[in-house]
């Protein structure tokens, strides 16, 4: 029999015993019966309406192209969360505006959980390089859980007499503004990291923007640029194969997946320090139980030990986080990029 008609009936069949043993008035018993079967029919048909999610595909939106950092982590978690949410997670490259055009997308898109967008660093430094953006980042956009954390890698062209951070330093002091280095785009997380250096090492580099990293590392090993700060899952491969030359990294910390190297603070800039991270948004209005399953999901497959180790071989660590955890870490990470933008005085062309 229908769970409806069952609700239906033991709804009904309460308030008979209710009636037969009250000493109310007829009309008054009526009343309540009418309201009480109401009550349960309208329950029944709201359960009824409860989607079973997903059952179609969901779309993962990214403002970067093909090949880089967040690009690698998106579709390695797309596919993760493909076999285990029986449907397919679809990752869909908007790149431009360092991200801005995926993420005014996802913030006009419908709010029923089949659209999310993959952020990062970059979404926090947005926030104050761009006055006019096409969304509001607050109010548009609901935080899910933050993926990964990731360390960057100062990479430099080999045809460069340059073997260390202290030797960039110096031939960037003698040449000025001769050397140039790349970047995912004008505010980009690689922008920000060299824009960071310069500072601390005073030193004059020429930034030459792409639409990703994906798209400057051909540039970059042709030697039509000489720098890059790029993530160490995109970076490395290329390190190890001798085709770039990796000078250090960018955290606090060394690597565990290239101990060899220095971090910049111990290669000769003190007190320099860069994560890249990752993190993953829906549209405003999401229902809640959508948001917690999507949660869920992806911190569950942040925990599957074969996922760990391949982001940890990428050179990524994961996170996982509650929805008001990401909330916070995006508070705490927008408010120190708003400071750095405005020392540095860099600005949108």
């Amino acid at each position: 029999m229908p769970r409806k008609t069952l609700s239906l009936r033991r709804g009904s069949w309460i308030v008979g015993r209710f009636f037969s043993l009250s000493p109310f008035p007829f009309s008054l018993l009526s009343c309540a019966a009418f309201l009480l079967t109401g009550i349960v029919a309208t329950g029944a048909v709201a359960a009824d309406r409860t989607p079973d999610y997903p059952n179609k595909p969901v779309r993962f939106l990214l403002g970067q192209a093909t090949g880089g950092g967040q690009d690698i982590i998106s579709r390695a978690l797309a596919q993760k969360l493909t076999e285990t949410l029986g449907q397919s997670v679809i990752v869909d490259n908007r790149p431009g505006a360092s991200g801005n055009l995926a993420a005014a997308v996802a913030a006009k898109s419908a709010p029923d959980g089949y659209t999310a967008l993959i952020v990062s660093s970059t979404f926090a430094i947005n926030a104050t390089l761009y006055k006019d953006l096409p969304f509001d980042q607050k109010k548009d956009l609901q935080p899910v859980t933050q993926i990964a954390s990731a360390a960057f890698i100062l990479l430099v062209n080999p045809s460069l007499p340059i073997d260390s951070v202290k030797t960039l330093i110096a031939y960037a002091k003698e040449k000025p503004r001769e050397l140039n280095y790349a970047s995912g785009g004008i505010g980009n997380s690689g922008h920000l990291a060299a824009a960071l250096f310069c500072s601390l090492a005073g030193v004059q580099l020429t930034h030459i923007p792409y639409k990703g990293t994906g798209l400057a590392m051909p540039d970059l090993l042709a030697g039509r640029v000489q720098i890059l700060f790029n993530s160490m899952i995109q970076g490395q491969p290329y390190a190890r194969r001798k085709q770039l030359n990796a000078l250090a990294v960018t955290t606090v910390k060394r690597s565990a997946l290239m101990p060899e190297l220095p971090t910049v603070a111990e290669a000769g800039v003190p007190g320099y320090e860069f994560q890249s991270w990752y993190g993953l948004m829906v549209p405003t209005g999401t229902p809640r139980p959508l948001i917690a399953k999507l949660n869920a999901e992806v911190v569950r497959a942040l925990t599957l030990p074969d996922f760990k180790l391949q982001l940890a071989k990428d050179g990524s660590e994961a996170v996982g986080s509650t929805p008001e955890q990401f909330r916070a870490f995006l508070a705490a990470e927008t408010a120190k990029w708003a400071e750095i933008v405005r020392t540095s005085g860099m600005k949108v062309e």
